[in-house]
């Protein structure tokens, strides 16, 4: 299967805490930093996922926010350090690859946000993923 979404990153689950509905699962990334993916609980069945199922971790890059710091005082508990590595500007939007330890992520941010936060190849960031916006695959 092919997917329009960019950001696939390798890791493996670590843990697996199911609820009513909605269960969140925390997954090392291959490049050693930790998520936490909020999916249903019938999702967490169906893909069989325990401590040890190698997964990918699926973001499209509208969900993905960046900062130049690490953000404290928000219930966004996804916050991926990296560097700039490139970006490509429009009128209204920009894409912008960050590397980060294991891969890579991309954001589109608007232009705007871009020039406000002094954005360029090279400028450290981190990436600010809800853990809502957070799809597993396995396979």
């Amino acid at each position: 299967m092919s997917l329009s979404i960019r950001n696939q990153i390798p890791g493996t689950v670590i843990a697996v805490t199911t609820g009513e509905v909605m269960a969140t699962v925390k997954v090392r990334l291959d490049g050693g930093q930790e998520i936490t993916a909020a999916i249903t609980r019938d999702s967490v069945r169906d893909l069989g996922l325990t401590a040890g199922t190698a997964v990918r971790a699926l973001v499209k890059s509208t969900e993905v926010s960046l900062a130049t710091a690490a953000v404290e005082g928000v219930s966004i508990r996804n916050q991926l350090p990296g560097t700039v590595a490139d970006l490509t500007t429009g009128v209204a939007m920009a894409s912008v690859k960050v590397t980060v330890a294991g891969g890579s992520l991309t954001a589109a941010i608007t232009t705007d946000a871009v020039n406000d936060l002094g954005l360029t190849a090279g400028s450290p960031v981190v990436a600010l993923i809800k853990s809502t916006e957070i799809s597993l695959a396995t396979g």
